[in-house]
């Protein structure tokens, strides 16, 4: 048995394995259309925004390094989660609303950042 079925101390790093949760994930590939991260604010707003949808999730800031042959990429993205017991029965529906909501947030942050950057 690997290390993930034993953790009873805190650890730096650890194998996850497969789980059930979370009942669905959207991605926002923020930083392929601004070429930067989200800010605390922005990522605020899109939780004030996420609220009027769903009463309990997860929003991770997160900048991947991949890595193949020669190619070597440095990706910004916000993840949403929701659990089961909050994504409700329809989850596609509940996913499709998320993504709308993710969609019109990130625009809105492309344009106002843009605008900020052209006053000056």
């Amino acid at each position: 048995m690997g290390t993930a079925g034993r953790l009873t101390e805190p650890v730096i790093a650890f194998c996850a394995t497969e789980h059930e949760e979370p009942a669905l994930r959207v991605r926002v590939n923020f930083g392929v259309f601004s070429g930067r991260q989200a800010t605390p604010a922005e990522i605020d707003t899109l939780a004030r925004a996420l609220h009027g949808h769903v009463a309990s999730f997860t929003i991770v800031a997160e900048e991947r390094h991949e890595f193949a042959g020669d190619v070597e990429a440095a990706i910004h993205q916000i993840v949403i989660e929701v659990e089961h017991a909050y994504a409700g029965y329809d989850v596609d529906e509940l996913c499709d609303r998320i993504v709308a909501l993710a969609d019109r947030w990130a625009s809105d942050c492309f344009a106002d950042r843009h605008s900020n950057v052209a006053e000056f």
